[in-house]
């Protein structure tokens, strides 16, 4: 250890991108280093609530007004903007640089330069100015190796533009193997190369080589295939500390505090063991209403138990209030209470109690990487209906590559039926054929995690010594300099 231990974190605003940086900083911080946090001033205050009140991390605003980048007043998070407006968020994000370049020199000028910078993939930018005062960089993803090298790839090179079929293959990155149209974003589809997301993406992907490593929140032996992606692309060492677990699973203003946690664990009590369907599309997506029906007409028929973490569906406020007598079929909510067979939850439920239970047996999940390892985690396996970012790559890796998922349907514009999510359900719930295979795939997944995290008796798995690999690079550079 070095008296020199201050590491500066810098996240993109998404709580997706901000609650691993923030699991990263307290693990780190557990280590000995002191973590100066750095987001614009809403994402702090709105960390100052979340933070154990034992931790040293220094929370450092950021300026930056919504209004002058034309977004709505307070909006300084993807969570408080409609997807439309997300992309404005991110072009908007470049003018943090020169304030990023102060708080970097302030830092050195007080003579407590940053023993390395930890930055989103957002901001490859910051590179080049940290660089400019000698400290190391590193780029850390909260998305997982094969699903980050998959939106890389496809945006560097486009290979969709020339596929008729709507299937093509990766040029750099065959081992992905086939893609079909349907897994990409509506704008990944419409890109030309000169629209502008195109424009933004050829200014920051070209960047990501300027960083002096990767730190990917993954498993080594569950992500080989993508890890090994960035390791011959960049030439820049690639450290998988995964998964890294915090405390704090939602630090999002929308937490329903209001509901009863108890409630929860008192149906699962209830339940026999891995019985229970989790469904919950992360923080910032929901479905259509006609994908909402189509899902509770399902779960109705297949007859199984269901925790079903709600939001409005497409096209409402997604902070307002949920009208279940509105979007769900007449006296479904109230039925499934009565008959103890599913609860309906608002907006929140404490994600990590639910998957840590015994009586759940699978989880309908928007593949968000962090949802994914949570679920590994704890060996259970996936129903895939990806929405946004890499989530569709996530839920093809788990497909095909682990094993462990059935994907149910692809973003907003997928016409489900009921049916066909019925049998869906009911081939990841069985006690036998797929179910069971797949429980146990997620199982093997689960003991590969602990093999790679555990630290004790001499034995170091793959995660513990990805970290200290890490934490020595910006060591041994310095030590080769002089």
């Amino acid at each position: 250890m070095t008296n020199n231990n201050n590491i500066v974190v810098f996240p993109f605003m998404a709580q997706g991108h901000i609650i691993p940086f923030l699991s990263l900083s307290l693990q780190l911080e557990q280590k000995g280093y002191q973590i100066t946090f750095i987001n614009t001033p809403l994402n702090i205050a709105n960390l100052r609530r979340s933070l154990p009140p034992s931790s040293t991390i220094r929370l450092l605003d950021i300026p930056f007004d919504p209004v002058d980048h034309n977004l709505p007043p307070h909006c300084e998070n993807t969570d408080s903007l409609p997807p439309s407006r997300i992309f404005d968020l991110l072009v908007a994000s470049a003018s943090l640089r020169p304030a990023f370049r102060n708080i970097l020199k302030n830092l050195v000028d007080n003579e407590c330069p940053p023993f390395c910078v930890v930055a989103d993939f957002f901001f490859a930018w910051s590179a080049d100015v940290s660089h400019e005062f000698g400290i190391f960089h590193v780029t850390f993803s909260g998305a997982g190796g094969f699903g980050l090298a998959c939106y890389y790839s496809a945006w560097i090179n486009l290979p969709h533009k020339n596929s008729v079929s709507g299937e093509f293959t990766l040029p750099d990155f065959q081992e992905a193997g086939k893609l079909q149209v349907s897994q990409l974003t509506p704008s990944l589809v419409a890109a030309t190369g000169n629209d502008p997301w195109s424009e933004f993406q050829k200014i920051n992907l070209p960047l990501w080589g300027n960083a002096d490593g990767f730190l990917f929140n993954t498993i080594e032996n569950l992500d080989k295939v993508g890890l090994s992606y960035f390791r011959r692309k960049f030439g820049r060492p690639v450290w998988a500390i995964g998964p890294i677990d915090s405390p704090l699973t939602d630090t999002s203003p929308t937490r329903n505090t209001g509901w009863e946690t108890e409630k929860l664990l008192h149906f699962l009590d209830s339940k026999p063991t891995s019985s229970v369907l989790y469904i919950s599309f992360g923080s910032q997506h929901t479905i259509t209403p006609s994908q909402m029906m189509q899902l509770a007409i399902a779960l109705d028929k297949s007859n199984k138990s269901f925790i079903w973490v709600v939001r409005p569906p497409l096209g409402f406020d997604m902070n307002t209030e949920f009208k279940a007598e509105e979007w769900l079929p007449e006296n479904f909510k109230k039925k499934a209470e009565e008959e103890n067979r599913g609860l309906v939850v608002e907006k929140w439920a404490p994600q990590l109690e639910i998957l840590s239970h015994k009586s759940v047996g699978g989880f309908m999940t928007h593949c968000g990487w962090n949802s994914v390892l949570e679920a590994l985690s704890r060996g259970v396996p996936l129903l895939g209906w990806p929405m946004a970012a890499e989530q569709f790559y996530n839920a093809k890796m788990m497909v095909e590559i682990a094993g462990v998922c059935v994907e149910v349907a692809r973003g907003v514009s997928f016409e489900v039926m009921s049916e066909d999510l019925r049998v869906k359900i009911e081939e990841v719930m069985s006690e036998d054929g797929k179910g069971k295979e797949m429980r146990k795939k997620a199982f093997d997944i689960k003991t590969m995690i602990e093999e790679a995290t555990r630290d004790e008796d001499g034995f170091k798995g793959s995660s513990v010594k990805a970290m200290q690999d890490f934490l020595q690079a910006p060591l041994l550079i310095k030590k080769q300099q002089k």
